[in-house]
């Protein structure tokens, strides 16, 4: 009974597990090939998926889909024997079999008319009509009757060509034949065959033509009804009989644009540009040539190193080809009343003239008193007048004109100058002379010595450079100073400097290490420096106007600046023409910095006292006077202006540099008229650092001391109203720029609240689920995990696949081994039986 549960039992396990359930009875699997998946412990609500799992039928089953398809792809690898219909749209059922064959004449047409080579572009393809190429067929191979119609062109009958060719017998005897038959009457003979086969023949070509004449009449008529009738549809009225005769349409604007630009005038070839070497050498050479002309002039000598003898020719003369060598004609002049002849007058010139010129004769005399062009006959009445009274004295009028000519050439400038080996050499040459000659004689200096015409040159020039700079010093300190002059002069300046800026920059270095020098001795000595000459402040203009001021360091602008900076700190403002000078220099300051906007805290100082000293003394509320002002003293109220009178009869001009060095004389209406003018000065000049500095973070901290001056003090006195408008205008500005920051203050904290006794809330986890996402992310979540899943599967298949493929390719390896092995082995035994049977038969024959 234990033995037939135990086989009942088995038998219903191998049932449950062969067979689904509901389903039909499947083979009983191999036990040995059934896996059991167990778990440790039951979970309540889980699903038990793949209890029993049959891994050997499914690696099977595997093994058989691979040898189906993978194996036969890779037995079939290396071979194509497939038949593929590649015809255009041949399983294509939304196409017509005419729209098929239409797509695949088009396709052909294109493969057969594909350029052979991709660099000939004149390759053209071949037309055809009827097969055959239309380039055959215009080159007129066949002969053409030309009377002929087109359907016969180029055939002959056939009775005509076997009549006048030869191997016509046959024919005319059958047609005798048939003509015997039907009429019963003689044979004609072959000259009468003949004649009747040209009269048909020529009867034919008649008709031909008469049916030609007819189609072409008819042609004629047909195409004239069509143009009667073309008129009615067109709706238009029939035109003139002067059909040829058609107004032309008049052309557009583009038309006539287009026909103008082909007449115009075609770019012609310039010549190369020359360069500094070559223009200099072309100015000299001018300069030379014109100071040889002025050099001739003054020694009353013409080109040619002779006299200059006058070209009079009569108004009838046309001077048609006639030369002369030489003029031998002489002209008449009265003297003293008598007629004296030209070699007379040239004989007492010459003695007259000895002394002071040689070569100096009456004809360029009599030639100047005659006109320029020697048309003495076509003078006016006051000429001819002047001529009566030189003719009354004809001797002096001659030599009184060329001593004028000389001294005129005398008195002209040189064209040509030496370089200047001392700055008393330029003095002398410019000393004297207007303001365009002086620049004109640095202009031809500069020329005459440029550089690239001698070695020397270059040296001479910077030399030069050094003279002018010591030139322009004593022009500034000269009373009046000419400051005209000097603004000229700075033109050639700057083109010294462009040339040579190594040694220009050199030279003003050593002015205002000097102008420092003289301030620091001056400090050491007296405790405190006045203000420099005019010189000294030219030369700074001078520095910020031939170099560059932008740059964040330069050797020549940095101790520029330095020295400004110096000048409104340790100079005091002691009078007047101090205020003159540091307002100069303030100006200097805002042109220096135009372009960096660099921050010059000296510049706003110097402003602060000299609105202070135009202000009356008060106690000061918002800012502090700096060195060298101060609160109160002797000159605390320097530009201070009480008069009434001077205040109303005061104009708003700029302030001249001639204040600079103190007139001698001065009144008091005009020192108040100083003041107030300095005073306008030093308001627009807030105005523009107002503009300059206003993108500062820290502006308004800066024009503080300045904003509380102008409101307390400025706004009450009783100045002119331009001052009040300036003054107003300086504070509008102030107030437009905004703050950049704000001022540092404590970080406010929050109060910490009191410790509440409040529930804690926990939320409850469910099992199975991914907590702390939203749906949009567990659905994310769900794809990534998926997608891994089957990029494991997918790389588990391929690695199958892959031992799958060296299974077979083993299999195949040893299969030929073993066929090659069994080959040799074949051989070798086929080779001992023969070895064998050699020796036997060797052993017979040695046994005989």
């Amino acid at each position: 009974m234990r033995a037939m549960g135990k086989a009942g039992g088995v038998a219903a396990r191998r049932k449950g597990l062969g067979a689904p359930a509901g389903g039909r009875a499947r083979p009983n699997p191999n036990p040995f090939e059934v896996k059991v998946n167990r778990q440790k412990f039951a979970v309540l609500g889980r699903k038990a998926r793949h209890a029993v799992g049959l891994p050997g039928v499914s690696r099977a089953r595997a093994v058989q889909k691979r040898t189906q398809t993978l194996l036969k792809e890779y037995k079939e690898r290396d071979k194509s024997n497939v038949f593929t219909d590649k015809r255009f749209g041949e399983y294509s059922s939304n196409m017509s079999p005419e729209e098929k064959m239409m797509k695949r004449f088009a396709l052909e047409q294109q493969r057969q008319h594909e350029k052979k080579s991709i660099y000939n572009l004149n390759e053209d393809e071949e037309l055809t009509h009827y097969g055959q190429s239309l380039a055959d067929v215009e080159k007129h191979n066949d002969i053409v009757d030309s009377d002929s119609d087109a359907e016969e062109r180029g055939t002959l009958s056939a009775e005509l060509t076997a009549t006048h060719f030869g191997g016509g017998g046959a024919l005319l005897h059958k047609k005798t034949a048939q003509q015997q038959g039907e009429e019963g009457e003689k044979p004609r003979s072959r000259k009468e065959l003949i004649e009747e086969l040209i009269a048909k023949s020529k009867q034919e070509k008649r008709e031909r033509q008469a049916q030609r004449e007819d189609a072409l009449e008819l042609t004629e008529k047909l195409d004239q009804d069509w143009k009667e009738i073309q008129t009615l549809l067109a709706h238009k009225t029939p035109k003139p009989d002067n059909k040829d005769k058609k107004e032309k349409p008049k052309p557009d604007a583009y038309d006539m644009m287009v026909r103008e630009l082909g007449f115009e005038m075609k770019a012609q070839p310039s010549n190369r540009m020359k360069t500094q070497e070559e223009l200099a050498k072309e100015e000299q050479e001018r300069l030379e040539k014109l100071e040889a002309a002025r050099l001739r002039r003054m020694l009353g000598r013409d080109e040619d190193g002779g006299t200059k003898k006058p070209k009079h020719q009569s108004a009838d003369d046309l001077n048609d080809g006639f030369v002369l060598d030489k003029d031998d004609r002489r002209l008449l002049s009265y003297k003293d009343g008598k007629v004296s002849t030209e070699e007379e007058q040239s004989r007492e010139a010459g003695d007259d003239n000895s002394d002071e010129e040689q070569g100096k004769g009456p004809s360029e005399d009599s030639e100047e008193s005659s006109g320029p062009d020697g048309h003495s006959d076509l003078e006016s009445d006051v000429e001819s007048e002047e001529d009566r009274e030189t003719q009354q004295a004809p001797g002096k009028g001659l030599k009184s004109d060329g001593h004028k000519a000389r001294e005129a050439a005398r008195t002209e400038l040189p064209y040509t100058f030496a370089a200047p080996e001392s700055y008393e050499e330029l003095k002398s040459l410019l000393s004297g002379k207007s303001t365009e000659e002086q620049l004109l004689v640095v202009e031809r200096i500069k020329t005459c010595n440029h550089p690239s015409l001698a070695v020397g040159n270059k040296a001479k020039l910077e030399k030069l450079f050094d003279f002018l700079l010591e030139y322009i010093g004593d022009l500034a300190t000269d009373d009046p100073p000419d400051l005209r002059v000097i603004d000229k002069l700075v033109v050639q300046l700057y083109n010294l400097c462009q040339m040579f800026p190594e040694s220009a920059s050199s030279c003003i270095q050593f002015v205002l290490r000097d102008a420092m020098h003289e301030m620091e001795g001056a400090i050491e000595a007296r405790g405190r420096a006045a203000f420099p000459g005019l010189d000294v402040l030219i030369y700074l203009k001078l520095a910020g106007m031939l170099f560059p001021t932008s740059d964040f360091w330069h050797p020549v602008v940095t101790p520029a600046l330095v020295c400004m900076s110096q000048l409104l700190t340790k100079c005091p403002v002691l009078s007047l023409q101090d205020a003159v000078k540091g307002l100069f220099v303030c100006c200097l300051f805002l042109d220096y910095v135009s372009l960096s906007q660099r921050f010059i805290p000296e510049l706003i100082n110097f402003l602060l006292g000299i609105l202070y000293i135009a202000t009356p003394n008060k106690q000061s509320q918002g800012y502090t006077l700096v060195h060298p002002f101060r609160a109160s003293g002797k000159n605390s109220e320097l530009l201070l202006v009480s008069d009434e009178e001077d205040i109303a009869t005061w104009q708003r001009r700029g302030l001249s540099l001639h204040w600079a060095n103190g007139p001698k004389a001065q009144t008091k209406t005009e020192a108040n008229h100083m003041r107030l003018s300095c005073l306008a000065v030093c308001l627009a000049l807030v105005k523009r650092c107002v503009l300059t500095y206003g993108p500062l973070p820290s502006f308004h901290d800066i024009v503080r001391p300045l904003r509380a001056l102008l409101t307390e003090h400025l706004a009450a006195c009783s100045h002119p109203q331009e001052l009040q408008d300036l003054c107003r205008s300086a504070l509008a500005a102030m107030g437009k720029q905004e703050r950049r920051y704000r001022p540092l203050i404590c970080e406010k904290s929050k109060p910490v609240p009191l410790k509440l006794f409040t529930p804690r809330l926990v939320k409850v986890l469910e099992f199975g689920r991914k907590q702390g996402s939203s749906k949009e992310e567990q659905e994310r979540k769900r794809l990534i995990h998926k997608h891994k899943r089957e990029f494991k599967g997918a790389v588990r298949e391929i690695r199958r696949d892959n031992q799958f493929l060296a299974r077979m390719q083993l299999a195949e390896t040893l299969e030929r081994d073993a066929e090659r092995k069994r080959k040799v082995k074949h051989l070798f035994n086929s080779l001992a039986t023969q070895e064998g049977e050699w020796k036997a038969l060797k052993r017979k024959k040695f046994k005989k």
